[in-house]
């Protein structure tokens, strides 16, 4: 998948690629990319937007990077004081990386998962999350299936981040309802609250 314009990971130390974490307690650390097919980190100016629409601080929240890879989303949570921060990727040498990236920042609020983002959605203690973060490869056609999968797991008045390679689907999961939304480049990205229960 070709990255969004101006969205391409920076070469670090080694000839590898990094992203880093722009806000928090590990502001400026770099998060190592490997060379996966689909392996999209978010761009900085998209995740930037987006702590600036939930708050810089996180303090307290339980949130779930849902389908990890490079873990940029899961990492800016925990760097914001997220309570409980959990990682979810299928690939186990992303699994293995994101787990060293972890002990490297000494991040003990995060935890990182070999699982089905989907399927672990769907088994997820209902009502248990503030935040969900969405990023599934553009390609695998998982968006619908992964924001609905998303609705029961999170508290009433907590939110779905979703990131995707075409506008948001007209119609929404009953339950939310669209915050935010904005492009960059092919980037697509949206933030929807659930409703609060009567």
């Amino acid at each position: 998948m070709r990255p969004a314009q101006g969205s391409a990971p920076r070469p670090a130390a080694g000839g590898r690629h990094a992203v880093r974490i722009i806000g928090g307690q590990w502001r400026r650390s770099l998060l190592p990319v490997a060379d996966r097919p689909g392996l999209r980190p978010t761009p900085d100016r998209v995740r930037e937007t987006l702590f600036n629409w939930l708050g810089q601080d996180l303090s307290g929240w339980r949130v779930v990077d849902a389908f990890a890879g490079s873990g940029a989303l899961g990492f800016e949570a925990a760097s914001r004081g997220a309570a409980e921060v959990l990682l979810l990727e299928q690939d186990p040498a992303l699994v293995a990386s994101l787990n060293a990236s972890r002990e490297r920042l000494k991040a003990q609020t995060l935890r990182v998962q070999r699982a089905d983002a989907i399927a672990w959605l769907r088994a997820a203690p209902a009502v248990s999350q503030e935040l969900v973060l969405l990023d599934p490869p553009f390609a695998a056609g998982l968006a619908q299936p992964a924001l609905a999968a998303a609705v029961r797991a999170v508290v009433p008045g907590g939110f779905v981040y979703l990131e995707a390679g075409e506008p948001l689907p007209a119609e929404l999961p009953p339950g939310l309802t669209l915050y935010r939304q904005g492009q960059a480049g092919a980037v697509h990205f949206a933030l929807l609250q659930k409703e609060e229960t009567p």
